[in-house]
């Protein structure tokens, strides 16, 4: 089972695009407070089009609510500093796929506490990032190429 784990989404347009691969591949999507919109809001809604129903949305107060209730399990997070390729592991059966924020990603001090589980996506040189939700689309993608959906 795949986990795709939003900590504080910010752009509704990206969460709705998040959602349809969850819906795609069948992964199960958390999001953790606070976000930046309300899942109420129209641009969430038209992005992740007719697949709302076919996403298991679990919310979580916080980020370390979640880590915490997940202390056990494998949970990989997707950063740009770090050397550890994202093709360089074998993911488990039972996987969470951690992205942070679109504007500053994940906080330094959950990076540091999980520094031998943080990976990568390969990109030019002096570039800050790809958008979130085509991040999302490559980790959660690799992980169906590695175990099939």
């Amino acid at each position: 089972m795949l986990n795709i784990v939003l900590v504080e989404p910010e752009i509704p347009q990206n969460t709705g695009n998040i959602a349809r691969t969850c819906a795609c591949v069948g992964a199960k999507l958390h999001l953790i407070e606070p976000m930046g919109f309300r899942l109420t809001e129209r641009n969430l809604k038209r992005a992740g089009c007719d697949y709302w129903d076919d996403v298991e949305i679990v919310h979580w107060p916080s980020v370390e609510a979640f880590l915490s209730e997940h202390s056990k399990d494998e949970i990989w997070l997707f950063t740009g500093s770090t050397d550890k390729l994202y093709t360089d592991v074998d993911f488990g059966e039972e996987t969470f796929l951690l992205f942070g924020r679109e504007s500053r990603g994940i906080d330094q001090d959950i990076l540091d506490r999980y520094s031998d589980r943080c990976l990568r996506i390969p990109m030019r040189q002096g570039l800050r990032s790809l958008n979130l939700s085509n991040a999302v689309a490559i980790g959660a993608y690799e992980f169906v190429r590695q175990l099939g959906l």
